[in-house]
């Protein structure tokens, strides 16, 4: 787990549904009827939503240049089924992607994810290296090129890893 702050934008929503499961632990709070109300998931939505949530924690591993931790629906091809319409605001002429109905999560990551795009910020978005973490953190790194949720814990165990198996 990180002590990173949240992502900005739409991607703290994203970040938060990948979160919900601690991979170490197995604990899943989307087993709490909190988070699931804080979220937007029903209990009828709960399988789409861990579908979705593993879908976008390969896509934040392969931001972060690491193969899928398993084997899951292409990201595109859940959000090819989120309804967006392009919602432009009458006083300034600006325009953005929205959901279309503002309940289903997968819409609300849709729309999250394009604004990231457009953003240039996407890609920022990645998964902890570390096979005990795999946690969604924004990478605030100048050079974009952060490994770890956390250089103090999934980063140090990572070096010290390495630095043993060099003694050995």
């Amino acid at each position: 787990m990180s002590e990173r702050s949240a992502a900005p934008g739409g991607l703290a929503l994203v970040e938060s549904l990948v979160n919900t499961l601690d991979v170490e632990t197995g604990a899943d709070s989307l087993d709490t009827p909190e988070v699931r109300g804080r979220l937007g998931v029903t209990e009828a939505g709960l399988a789409d939503a861990r579908e979705l949530r593993e879908s976008l924690r390969a896509a934040l591993l392969a931001h972060a240049g690491h193969a899928a931790h398993r084997a899951v629906t292409p990201l595109g091809t859940l959000l090819a089924r989120a309804p967006l319409y392009v919602a432009v605001d009458d006083h300034d002429g600006s325009a953005r992607l929205a959901p279309a109905d503002a309940g289903p999560l997968a819409s609300r990551i849709a729309a999250a994810v394009a604004e990231a795009l457009v953003a240039g910020t996407w890609t920022r978005l990645k998964a902890c290296e570390a096979p005990t973490c795999l946690w969604a953190y924004y990478d605030r790194s100048p050079a974009g090129r952060g490994r770890w949720c956390s250089m103090q814990v999934c980063g140090a165990r990572a070096k010290m890893r390495r630095y043993r198996s060099k003694e050995r």
